[in-house]
């Protein structure tokens, strides 16, 4: 039996959201646990209940940059906080990313790889042939 991964979205774009789930769903490798939250205190409240319940953490959070309420490098600064024996592979997403966000990026241990949107079907190949565990 193949082991399907747990994957969670955190980004207000809809039209993101949706095409990565049809990424997602599409692909052998993921299952129908796909966890969407529009913005970094929904997702770090839903994973302190992780933390309270025991449930299984995601194996990939795509994480978006630009968001209302608590954006990624807010959501970044509090989960890191949640001192968990592993972490997921975070995947930052951005249309767009300079000089400065890379530095910046790499300051953040828990972050895994830089991602351009859009999200394609091999990009979503790579990612999860370099970083599946």
């Amino acid at each position: 039996m193949m082991n399907k991964h747990k994957v969670c979205i955190i980004d207000d774009d809809s039209i993101f959201v949706y095409g990565t789930k049809i990424l997602l769903n599409y692909n052998k490798h993921f299952g129908d646990d796909i966890l969407v939250f529009e913005d970094g205190q929904e997702a770090l409240d839903a994973f302190k209940n992780f933390l309270k319940s025991g449930e299984k953490f995601p194996d990939f959070i795509f994480l978006d940059l630009n968001m209302p309420v608590m954006d990624g490098w807010q959501f970044l600064d509090e989960f890191k906080k949640l001192n968990l024996q592993s972490y997921p592979a975070i995947f930052l997403i951005s249309s767009h990313f300079d000089d400065s966000l890379r530095a910046k990026a790499k300051a953040y241990e828990q972050v895994t790889e830089l991602v351009e949107k859009p999200l394609s079907d091999a990009i979503l190949q790579q990612l999860l042939l370099k970083f599946s565990r």
